[in-house]
């Protein structure tokens, strides 16, 4: 493990967190052309297909592959479903980060983890980002959020923190063939949810419709977010000590909100830069933390 990045790893690790970060962006561009839970059911069907015949897979339980598709999907599925008319791409790739501190509680209540005081710091600090963009939800009738958009994400959030558990579980695990494996637990609850409440005849609509924009974005969510940047991830921390690669993570939402503001036109006010503060302030505090925590 080295803690020091050489400059293309750190490239490396920056064009991920921009795949990441910029992919609100093209979410918010597909849900012009595709229901939301039928796009992240697309999401998840060519993170899976022809992957699977290809990538070996990893040595996990059935139980643990299928645990972890499922909640996935419903972070996606969420997530869309939020973005789609209740929540800015900027605000969404903020509000979604709030993973990191439901996953300490949850580490803390279920595997008796130590939450550190200045963790807890860092979850005040990111409550209160949080609560500012509640506030503006409910207060001021803000088109940037609403307050079923804000739950909504939160939602999306829990489930990635209560995928996390699941990933804590199994340990080190090759991250490529993981995600293409579970992929495929993810598919049967979105098509379901999505014929349910979306209904055949707005699939059936949708998909000869739906232009080459919307089918690249599809291509994007798989290839550029999934297979790349899990991918890509899993290589750093296999070769990096986590406090070397995590707190590059912190960019996500700083590419998500530039650029939405620099694509979408997506306003930058000042309690929403406020809120972003808080947020990543958090979430530094939290990093610092494990790094300094860290055994050396």
């Amino acid at each position: 493990m080295h803690r020091t990045l050489p400059l293309t790893h750190f490239l490396l690790a920056l064009a991920v967190v921009a795949v990441w970060g910029t992919n609100f962006v093209v979410i918010k561009g597909a849900l012009a052309e595709l229901p939301p839970i039928l796009l992240a059911t697309l999401r998840f069907i060519f993170s899976a297909l022809p992957w699977l015949l290809f990538v070996r897979r990893p040595a996990v339980a059935w139980r643990h592959l299928f645990a972890y598709g499922v909640l996935i999907g419903m972070q996606f599925g969420l997530l869309f479903l939020a973005m789609r008319h209740d929540i800015t791409p900027g605000l969404a790739s903020l509000v979604i980060q709030s993973q990191v501190f439901m996953t300490l509680l949850l580490v803390a209540t279920f595997q008796h983890e130590i939450f550190r005081p200045t963790q807890l710091g860092g979850l005040v600090l990111a409550t209160l980002g949080i609560a500012t963009i509640g506030w503006q939800s409910i207060s001021h009738g803000n088109a940037a959020v609403t307050p079923w958009g804000l739950a909504l994400v939160l939602g999306a959030a829990l489930c990635w923190a209560l995928a996390n558990l699941v990933s804590r579980v199994i340990g080190r695990v090759d991250m490529l063939g993981f995600m293409v494996w579970s992929s495929v637990f993810a598919i049967p609850p979105l098509l379901v949810l999505s014929l349910l409440f979306e209904g055949p005849q707005a699939i059936l609509q949708a998909l000869p419709n739906a232009g080459l924009s919307a089918w690249a974005a599809v291509a994007w969510q798989a290839l550029g977010n999934t297979l790349f940047g899990f991918g890509a991830w899993g290589w750093l921390l296999a070769r990096h000590s986590a406090a070397a690669i995590t707190p590059m993570a912190l960019l996500v939402p700083v590419f998500g909100m530039g650029a939405s503001a620099m694509l979408l036109g997506e306003s930058l006010p000042a309690w929403k830069l406020a809120a972003a503060a808080l947020v990543i302030g958090g979430l530094g505090v939290n990093m610092l933390t494990a790094r300094f925590s860290a055994p050396r």
